[in-house]
């Protein structure tokens, strides 16, 4: 029984359950509280899946899909990219209030107006076009004649010129499930909480069955010494017993 070779054996479909599973080699870790999944689903909590190999998504209903950029555990910041380079088309219609996440930075009241002709101001190319023109303005601007209101949502910046990245601001955060001795009412946090807490038991359980192999590799080591032990014994046994017999049977042959 070659033990060391169980004990790497087990070693590693421990390391199988514990570290991060990615998407392909280059892909992020991903870790709890966060899932990977083989495709999207319309779960609007930590579930992210893979698109092209290396890339790894989340979806969010009534919305769509958004490239996860980086995933920071220690500070909970999710940063996200828009595949479609439209970070103010996902500010105007991404809701969060369904899931586990807000905003990383300050959020304030911007509101959406599209008007028919040019007004002050820098217009959003990525939701303009002919005779449309978008803007966000504080909801204290009188709306002009010229334009009519589309919604007004809190949302970290209003649109720039200098602020044409496709990924700044879409810096999210999350919220932990409640622990079962916490108060609260809150159907989200009591639905995800199963979840969450089996993912967290497969480390555990990866362990206990590496501590019972080990253990059973060693009692067997042990069992496999001691017979060898006894075999040794008995044929020492023999040995002496085949040679009390010829030490009896010499006077007899000198007679």
């Amino acid at each position: 029984m070659n033990t060391p070779f169980i004990f790497i054996f087990f070693f590693i479909l421990f390391l199988s359950y514990t570290e991060a599973t990615k998407c392909g080699s280059k892909g992020l870790n991903i870790k709890s509280p966060f899932t990977l999944s083989p495709y999207h689903n319309n779960d609007p909590n930590f579930n992210l899946y893979c698109q092209n190999t290396n890339t790894t998504m989340i979806h969010f209903p009534l919305y769509g899909n958004l490239v996860v950029k980086s995933i920071s555990y220690n500070t909970r910041k999710l940063n996200l990219i828009d595949p479609k380079s439209c970070v103010h088309e996902v500010f105007l219609n991404l809701n969060l209030s369904l899931t586990p996440f807000r905003y990383y930075y300050v959020v304030r009241n911007y509101t959406y107006l599209n008007c028919s002709v040019p007004i002050n101001g820098n217009s959003i190319p990525c939701l303009s076009g002919y005779g449309h023109h978008v803007y966000t303005v504080k909801p204290s601007v009188k709306v002009p004649d010229s334009c009519r209101e589309i919604k007004t949502v809190e949302i970290p910046f209003g649109y720039s010129s200098y602020l044409s990245d496709n990924s700044f601001g879409l810096g999210l955060t999350w919220e932990l499930p409640k622990r079962d001795d916490e108060d609260g009412d809150d159907g989200f946090e009591e639905e995800r909480t199963w979840v969450h807490l089996t993912t967290k038991k497969v480390p555990m359980i990866a362990g206990l069955v590496l501590l019972a192999a080990v253990g059973m590799a060693m009692k067997m080591k042990i069992l496999y010494t001691k017979k060898i032990s006894v075999s040794n014994e008995d044929m020492e046994n023999q040995f002496s017993e085949d040679l009390l017999a010829q030490q009896h049977n010499i006077p007899q042959a000198l007679v």
